[in-house]
C-alpha cells in the first residue's frame, strides 16, 4: 500500500523559511563591518566617501528595479500613486537621515575602532528608539525598559573599557562617538519610518529611501572629488562588490521577506545573531582578539536589547 509523503504544513514551512531568510539578512548586515575594515587595510588612501560611492553605486540599479517595478497589488498601486510632496519629502529627508548620515558616521567610525565594538554600539539603536519615543510623548520608562536599558549600557561599557585596554588607541573615542552618532540617526530614522512603511509596504520604502541615499552618496562624492575615475587596487572593487550585494541589497530584501512571514518580534530575536556573527568574522578575518570582557558584555547588550524590544512590543 501506498504510503502518503510526510509534507510539512504550509504555516510550518513558511515560519522555517522566514526564520532562514532573517538568519541570512542579520549574517549579511553583520559581515559589512568586517568587509569595510578590509578595504581600510588593504588601501590606506581609501577615504570614506570613496567606499560608499562603490557600494552605492552597484546597490542602486538594483534597488531602481524595485521602485520602478508595477506594484501587482492594486491598493498598493494607488497607495503609491497617491503619494502627496510631503510623502516624497518624507521619504527623501528618511533617505538622507537612515541610509546617507547613518552610513557615513558608521563608515567613519570604523576607521578608529574594532568591527565588533563597532556592531555592538550600532546594536544600541532599539534602547535609543525607547529612550526617544519616551522623551516625546513625555511617558515615564517602566521597570522592564530601566532594567533592560541598564544591562545594555553596561555591558557596552564593558566591551568598550576592555577595548580601550586592549587597544590604546587615540582614535577609539572619537570612533566611538562616531557610531554612536550613527546609530542615534537611525534610531531617529526607524522611529520616522513606520508612517511610510504603512502607506507603501517595507520593500518600496526600502527601495525609495535607499535610492535618494545612493544619489545623496553620489553628489557628495561628485563635491569632494569631481567626476574623476577612480584608480584603486582590485580587491577594493570586490570588497564593494560583495559589501553591495551581500551586505546591502540581499539582506534588506531577505529581512524585509522574513518579517512578512515571521513578524518583526521574532525577526528581532534571530537577528541578535548579527552581534555574534560580527565578532567571529572579526576574530577569523581581521585577527580581532576575543576576550571574555567582550563575551560577557556582548551578552548582556544581547539580553537588554531583547528585553526592551519585548518591553517595548
Amino acid at each position: 500500500m501506498h504510503q502518503p509523503e510526510s509534507v510539512i504544513p504550509s504555516n510550518n514551512r513558511q515560519a522555517i523559511i522566514g526564520c532562514l531568510f532573517v538568519l541570512l539578512g542579520a549574517f549579511g548586515f553583520s559581515a559589512k563591518a568586517v568587509l569595510i575594515k578590509l578595504a581600510y587595510d588593504y588601501s590606506h588612501q581609501l577615504d570614506v566617501i570613496t567606499l560608499m560611492v562603490l557600494r552605492m553605486a552597484i546597490s542602486l540599479p538594483f534597488f531602481l528595479v524595485v521602485a520602478l517595478w508595477p506594484v501587482n497589488n492594486s491598493t498598493k498601486a494607488e497607495d503609491a500613486q497617491r503619494l502627496n510632496r510631503q510623502d516624497w519629502l518624507m521619504i527623501f529627508g528618511l533617505g538622507i537621515l537612515g541610509y546617507y548620515v547613518a552610513s557615513y558616521l558608521d563608515f567613519a567610525g570604523l576607521q578608529y575602532i574594532s568591527a565588533g565594538l563597532e556592531r555592538l554600539i550600532l546594536f544600541l539603536y532599539p534602547t535609543f528608539v525607547v529612550l526617544f519615543t519616551a522623551a516625546i510623548q513625555r511617558r515615564a520608562i517602566n521597570r522592564h525598559q530601566a532594567l533592560a536599558l541598564a544591562l545594555s549600557y553596561a555591558g557596552m561599557i564593558l566591551v568598550f573599557v576592555d577595548n580601550r585596554a586592549e587597544l590604546a588607541s587615540s582614535g577609539l573615542l572619537l570612533g566611538s562617538a562616531l557610531v554612536l552618532a550613527s546609530a542615534i540617526a537611525f534610531a531617529f530614522f526607524l522611529m520616522g519610518s513606520g508612517m511610510m512603511v504603512k502607506r507603501i509596504g517595507s520593500t518600496r520604502f526600502t527601495a525609495y529611501s535607499m535610492t535618494v541615499a545612493c544619489l545623496a552618496t553620489g553628489l557628495h562624492f561628485v563635491i569632494q572629488h569631481g567626476v574623476k575615475l577612480l584608480n584603486l587596487p582590485a580587491n577594493i572593487y570586490w570588497l564593494a562588490l560583495i559589501m553591495a550585494i551581500f551586505s546591502t541589497v540581499l539582506p534588506a530584501f531577505l529581512m524585509n521577506a522574513g518579517i512578512r512571514r515571521i513578524g518583526a518580534g521574532s525577526a528581532s530575536i534571530i537577528s541578535s545573531i548579527g552581534p555574534i556573527g560580527t565578532l567571529a568574522l572579526a576574530f577569523l578575518l581581521l585577527n580581532e582578539t576575543l576576550t571574555a570582557a567582550q563575551l560577557a558584555g556582548t551578552a548582556l547588550v544581547l539580553i537588554g536589547v531583547y528585553v526592551v524590544s519585548r518591553a517595548k512590543a
